[in-house]
């Protein structure tokens, strides 16, 4: 008797270290993706909250225990085939280097590496905790544009709706005591993401009804945006009535955190008086329910799905090594074949790019007659993060205060250049009492397209198939004094009789 309780405690000994250790598996697999999740934490304070999700999902599946010491390990064999999913999209957002894609991949395939390995039952009873973790993901840069604008929008319809004159031009507008911005801090996005990570939490441990629970959570979003706008219009009547002495430095964003903690009590405070406390049932019952939970798997089961899950983790880093490895072109591009039929001039504008380090690139101005045409090229070979193609990183204009230029708008047109219906993405710049026009699109696979999302796939399946990754980014620039048909009319001259010999130029750098 005292050989069988020895045997079954070095047995459940081994499944547990074997758990353990495909449980710790992505992380070690992974560890690149997991130190740039841990990189922007360190850098952006609206990522911050990063750090206690992991100590909270963890907390959370504590406070589980004795349930979860009732219920038995059983391999859940289809989640292989979760994995794989996963991991097949981490491999294509590596290629096409789309860090939040790969971010949440990763995450993705830490959940269902326990699903796989622990068995449905196990993981459906720390499914919130599990589900938590994708909130570690710095994820919301994305609403940072959207927000801006319904922020200027709230503030502008506040400022007339209280009887003060606005004159608005994008995201900055002028009241008569002073001129306002709405920048990226302005946003609202840290209040937003703030808010919704801590109403998840609120909404689990505080309802047991998914209605009131979805409820909160839809709260927790929306009351920030909200309250954002408020903060906004606020902080512009404290300065207009105080004579642009108060809240027009750094002290408007403690006034907006200060009032952001106000707006958050409130709501959890309101939220508290629909609580339903959460019931676990007895442990009796439970013990009762046992054998509905399941048997326990055998320490062979355990460690054949421990070693396929190990495999099903590594072959995407593998083949990602292995394809920029062979991808990889160590010669460098160069654009000064490229000769336009117009006139090479001096720089009619200090406004430059914003874009990250390339490969090769080329800024010309040309003129003929009294049309002035802007051009900058951008060749991007042996891409990486930090010195890519497509990035949120590369703007038209520095997004600081520093900057005398404004992005007045953005649109995409279709314009037929050369014999072709080429979309681009136009915008209007403002600074220094100039303005211009941009056009602006991507050269890849030997082909131009407009669309961040589509350039990512063509850049992925190039690396993919292991032929590089080389793109290029084609900006074409014209001033204007009033219309902006007047730049309109030289860039369309321009490219209808330079874009083919551009294209043959950036063709050529491919074939090296």
């Amino acid at each position: 008797m005292h050989m069988t309780v020895t045997r079954i405690e070095s047995s459940n000994l081994l499944k547990g270290c074997a758990i353990v250790t495909v449980l710790l598996a992505p992380f070690l697999i992974y560890l690149g993706t997991a130190r740039s999740i841990v990189d922007i934490w360190n850098s952006s304070e609206t990522f911050a909250h990063g750090y206690i999700i992991l100590p909270i999902s963890l907390w959370l599946i504590w406070k589980r225990r004795q349930t979860l010491a009732l219920m038995s390990p059983a391999p859940f064999w289809p989640g292989l085939l979760l994995i794989a999913i996963c991991g097949l999209g981490w491999l294509l957002a590596e290629l096409g280097d789309v860090q939040v894609v790969r971010q949440y991949a990763f995450v993705a395939m830490i959940v269902l590496t326990a699903v796989t390995i622990l068995g449905v039952r196990i993981t459906w009873s720390m499914a919130f905790p599990l589900c938590f973790l994708l909130l570690a993901v710095p994820f919301g840069d994305v609403f940072i544009e959207p927000l801006i604008n319904f922020t200027a929008d709230f503030t502008v319809w506040a400022l007339q709706a209280t009887g003060i004159p606005v004159l608005r031009n994008g995201s900055t507008f002028e009241i008569p005591t002073g001129s306002w911005s709405v920048v990226q801090a302005c946003s609202g996005v840290r209040y937003l993401i703030s808010s919704f990570t801590l109403g998840t939490l609120y909404a689990y441990l505080t309802y047991r009804s998914r209605i009131r629970q979805a409820a909160f959570i839809l709260l927790s979003i929306v009351v920030p945006i909200i309250a954002n706008g408020v903060r906004a219009y606020m902080i512009v009547m404290i300065g207009h009535l105080s004579g642009m002495q108060l809240a027009v430095g750094v002290d408007h964003l403690i006034y907006g955190w200060l009032f952001f903690g106000l707006v958050m009590f409130l709501m959890f405070w309101i939220g508290n008086y629909w609580r339903e406390d959460q019931r676990t049932l007895p442990i009796e019952t439970i013990e009762i329910r046992q054998g509905v939970l399941g048997s326990a798997a055998t320490t062979t089961t355990i460690f054949s799905a421990a070693a396929v899950i190990m495999i099903c983790l590594a072959i995407w880093p593998a083949y990602a090594n292995y394809a920029e490895r062979a991808g990889f072109n160590p010669a460098t591009a160069d654009l000064s074949s490229f000769k336009a039929q117009w006139n090479e001039v001096k720089p009619f504008t200090e406004w430059h790019l914003d874009f990250l380090p390339a490969n090769a690139a080329f800024h010309r101005v040309y003129q003929r007659d009294q049309e002035a045409v802007g051009l900058s090229t951008l060749y991007y070979r042996n891409q990486r993060h930090g010195a890519g193609l497509i990035s949120s990183s590369n703007r038209l204009v520095p997004d600081n205060d520093e900057s005398i230029w404004r992005r007045a708008g953005s649109s995409i047109r279709r314009e037929d250049l050369s014999n072709r219906t080429l979309m681009i993405r136009e915008s209007r710049l403002q600074g220094g009492g100039q303005h211009l026009l941009v056009w602006q699109w991507y050269w890849i696979e030997g082909k131009f397209t407009v669309n961040d999302y589509v350039g990512k796939l063509m850049q992925a399946k190039e690396k993919f198939l292991m032929r590089g990754d080389d793109g290029a980014a084609v900006v074409v620039y014209a001033p204007y004094i009033a219309n902006p048909d007047e730049a309109r009319v030289a860039m369309r001259d321009f490219l209808n009789g330079n874009l083919s010999s551009l294209e043959a130029t950036l063709a050529g750098n491919k074939k090296q």
